[in-house]
């Protein structure tokens, strides 16, 4: 016998909701899914009206989904936000070229313009050529410290006001559980924020943060959204894969684990008297940093003197390599935790930058 909707509609359910396990029928769990978007948004505070808001599109998912969602909200509840999606073009053959095909589609589909930036026409770099230097086992601290400030920079070129990203509730969670891990106190205290970066800095800020991972793929099903499904093809040992299986198998044991540890976050405060990392302003690029040369500055300026290591190992090592006071380590020498950048820094753009590397 089918199982009717439990919100009371009398259509037949198609669906039990992973968040709440609420029985739904499609109309029903659009709904559900939209309002409680606008929730977030409304009791965040997110946007004021005419807001110039750039969309982080790459073509996933989250972020299709997010473009969508911005749109079909806009024009219901009349937010009067200026839309535009922007997306990274990290250089990664068969992955990144395909996946902007599929932004380009969506920049039609919703009738939202769409800027590309590059890491060729930011660093001089692309992602394949960083790889054939570096190999495959700290490639994604590269590309998570690039890419953010890329969309940073991105953002100034378009003037943007705020910027938008597809992060939903089991990234966050799994964030959360990475700094346990790492030890990292600086980014937990600040890891569960809905806004960041709004200190003299384009603000982000995360519509989906209480947005599960698995709602988003149902609701993209369901409205047969065109998104790119494919998996990054150098990230398989990225140290974020741990988090996120681990975080996989508390769900199977309690649905609610993910928004409990996202709550937990949001309680955890820093006992007073403990030193924390103080953020400043990088001396070359004018990029927000905790340290007087940022990471994107210091990887960069690696690459180009052939010492792709350069910014992989201790900050008082990186300092003495950036004054020329040491040589270089072997190559199979200590990298100190190597992933430590790779996906979680909330550093921002400020709105000063030079673009002469």
């Amino acid at each position: 016998m089918p199982i009717k909707c439990s919100a009371g509609c009398q259509n037949n359910a198609v669906l039990k909701r992973p968040k709440t396990g609420d029985a739904l029928c499609k109309d029903c769990f659009y709904w559900a899914f939209e309002e409680e978007v606008h929730h977030t948004i409304t009791a965040a505070k997110l946007f004021t009206p005419g807001d110039y808001v750039a969309i982080a599109a790459s073509g996933g998912k989250d972020s299709t989904v997010l473009a969508y969602i911005m749109k079909l909200l806009n024009d219901r509840y009349n937010y009067g936000l200026k839309l535009v999606l922007l997306s990274v073009d990290e250089g990664i053959t068969g992955y990144r070229d395909d996946s902007l095909e599929t932004v380009k589609r969506n920049e039609q589909q919703y009738g939202i313009p769409l800027r590309v930036v590059s890491y060729e026409e930011l660093y001089g770099w692309t992602m394949d050529k960083i790889v054939q230097q570096i190999g495959l086992k700290n490639n994604c601290t590269f590309c998570g410290v690039f890419r953010r400030q890329a969309l940073d920079r991105g953002a100034v070129l378009l003037g943007v006001d705020k910027i938008v990203t597809g992060h939903n509730a089991d990234d966050i969670a799994e964030t959360v559980i990475m700094n346990i891990l790492r030890g990292d106190i600086a980014r937990l205290q600040r890891c569960t924020a809905i806004v960041t970066g709004s200190e003299g800095a384009i603000a982000r800020s995360k519509p989906f943060k209480y947005t599960y991972e698995k709602e988003i793929v149902m609701y993209a099903y369901f409205k047969k959204l065109d998104y790119f499904s494919t998996e990054c093809i150098y990230s398989p040992n990225a140290y974020r894969g741990h988090a996120r299986a681990f975080l996989k198998d508390l769900e199977k044991i309690r649905a609610t684990s993910i928004i409990d540890i996202i709550h937990s976050g949001e309680c955890f405060s820093v006992r007073e008297g403990v030193k924390l990392p103080t953020q400043g302003v990088c001396e070359r690029c004018g990029h927000i940093s905790s340290q007087s040369v940022c990471k994107a500055c210091v990887l960069l300026e690696g690459l180009n003197k052939g010492k792709p290591k350069l910014g992989l190992g201790k900050t008082s090592k990186i300092r003495e390599h950036l004054e020329g006071t040491v040589d270089d380590p072997p190559s199979g020498g200590d990298t100190s935790s190597p992933d430590k950048l790779e996906t979680n820094s909330d550093n921002t753009d400020n709105k000063k930058i030079d673009f002469n590397w």
